[in-house]
Formats: C-alpha cells, structure tokens, sequence
C-alpha cells in the first residue's frame, strides 16, 4: 500500500479531467518534472490505484434515448451469478452491490422505453435469483469530472 501525497493527488485529478493529456501537460500543472510525473504516474499505475484509461461519451448521442437506475432485490446468497448473469447484458452500463433497502443498483441505457421495458422484462426479471426491481428513469445525466 502506497501513500498518496498533493502532487499525487493532483496528477490523478489531471488524469480525470482528461486522460489523454500528455506528460509535459501534467507536468506542468502539478510542478514537476515530466519525468517526475512519468514515474509518479507508473507508481499509480503499478499499485493498482490508475486501473485503466476510459472515454466518456453522450448516451444520447449513441442513441440511448432511455436510460434508469434499476434497483434489484436478490436471494443473498446468489450474488456471484446473479452479477455474472447481469454482466451479459450490453445494456447495463454499470453495477454496484450495495447496502440498504436493496442489494444491487444498475445503471441501463436503451434505445427507447420499449427497449427499456424489455431489458428489464425480460432480461433483467428472467433471472431466477431476482426477488424484484423497481426502476428509476433518468431524465438528464450530469458528469460532475
């Protein structure tokens, strides 16, 4: 386990706004060298703290016109495949196992509400280990990073 210090911190936060900026870019922001911020980034890299590099995108503009928070409640002792059955659905975009008055909360994106309501039909509801859902439509999505 590694500890985080303020450059770290501030390299990670680079990485978040954007992560395609180059080493001189970082290295600039956070006041150090680029080899400073090439090995600092590798550090983070190597402890497993940076886990990969993604792309944000607009879900409406790839089409997803429908997208909700669908809450599940499932048999306790059934998580591992209800969560390997879950994960070959395309559309659901991310997936937590939580704490509270539910067990899982997922993140769907669809084409329309009929694609939503098949999804969570017929996808979703056909896994035996699901005890029930309750879907929350999203009416405009904010990225706050």
């Amino acid at each position: 386990m590694i500890t985080l210090d303020e450059t770290d911190h501030a390299i990670l936060e680079q990485l978040r706004l954007d992560a395609r900026a180059s080493m001189t870019a970082i290295a600039e922001v956070v006041h150090i060298s680029r080899a400073g911020a090439h090995a600092r980034i590798k550090r983070l890299t190597d402890a497993g703290i940076i886990t990969g590099y993604t792309v944000r995108t607009d879900p409406v503009l790839l089409g997803h016109h429908a997208s909700a928070y669908v809450t599940l409640a499932i048999e306790q002792a059934t998580w591992q495949e209800v969560s390997a059955r879950l994960r070959m659905i395309p559309e659901i975009e991310h997936m937590a196992l939580v704490g509270g008055d539910f067990d899982v909360i997922l993140l769907v994106r669809a084409s329309d509400a009929r694609d939503l309501r098949r999804i969570v039909l017929e996808d979703i509801q056909a896994i035996p280990s699901i005890r029930s859902t309750r879907t929350t439509l999203i009416f405009e999505d904010f990225t706050l990073i």
